[in-house]
């Protein structure tokens, strides 16, 4: 038999230990009526009791030795394996604009951009699961006020329900990781809309994390600098920085809270003045 040597360029670590490949695969159960996409299958060990479910699964791979690999020992897979970049793949293509669950085994260098990515077609998909490092799934599921509670913690969880579902071991990999992982299941909640504008949000949450130490007021005041010198705005903004809730720091806002910053610097700024003028 054919075998594939794991890549740490490409972060892969083979799971071999079948009951978690077994639980991991369980977790698309929670949509059962859905296709599903599966990210880096290497050998396949995940991609076989998804297979055995009967329902459509495709799995897309960058790594050349895996796709023949996979080509050889798992034919049945057939047009469903992709072989390309999941970074770069037009999800909206891939099951003809259907909703799908997202799934795998991912690696970990690339993990935060591939939920990111996910982010984008996030109508698409109702469902992701699959296995990450256990730190990054800390971040995931933290809850607001948590150290672990992050940029991600936010921008997930404005659109998914986030579990942390169960940690795994590094010795039932191959090769076995410097960490511990750990496997979680993310549920699309029931946001419509942000209620907000999402670019600006996203700036504000990434741009007051990256001092997560410093008070909002801190890093609002450089933020906000960069906005009035965008819309040629001159206003001073003492007066709204000195709010008292702005001596809080990042990590203690929850994603409604984060909503509610982004509409009151958007005020502040004129923001809807500036962009209707333009």
């Amino acid at each position: 038999m054919l075998k594939v040597r794991p890549k740490k360029s490409l972060g892969q670590h083979f799971l071999t230990d079948i009951p978690t490949v077994e639980r991991i695969a369980d977790t698309v159960d929670a949509a059962p009526e859905l296709p599903v996409l599966e990210v880096g299958p290497g050998m396949g060990v995940l991609t076989r009791p998804l297979l055995r479910k009967g329902r459509e699964v495709k799995a897309i791979e960058m790594d050349g030795e895996s796709v023949a690999y996979l080509k050889t020992e798992m034919p049945e897979l057939g047009a469903n394996l992709i072989e390309g970049d999941f970074l770069t793949l037009p999800l909206d293509k891939v099951f003809d604009g259907r909703p799908f669950v997202l799934t795998g085994n991912y690696p970990y260098n690339i993990s935060s951009q591939i939920f990111f990515h996910m982010l984008a077609y996030r109508e698409l998909i109702p469902l992701c699961t699959g296995m990450i490092q256990r730190e990054v799934a800390l971040r995931l599921a933290s809850p607001p006020g948590s150290r672990d509670y992050g940029i991600l913690s936010v921008m997930l969880q404005a659109w998914y329900d986030v579990e942390y579902l169960f940690t795994v071991e590094p010795g039932v990999f191959n090769p076995p990781p410097k960490v511990r992982s750990a496997v979680i299941r993310m549920k699309r909640n029931h946001r419509v809309s942000l209620g907000c504008d999402e670019r600006l949000f996203r700036r504000i949450v990434k741009g007051t994390f990256l001092h997560r130490r410093k008070m909002l007021r801190v890093t609002l005041r450089g933020i906000m600098a960069q906005l009035d010198a965008a819309t040629g705005c001159s206003a001073p903004h003492d007066a709204f920085l000195s709010a008292p809730g702005l001596t809080r720091r990042p990590e203690t806002l929850s994603v409604d809270e984060f909503v509610g910053l982004t509409n009151a610097v958007a005020r502040e700024c004129a923001l809807d003045e500036a962009q209707e003028k333009q």
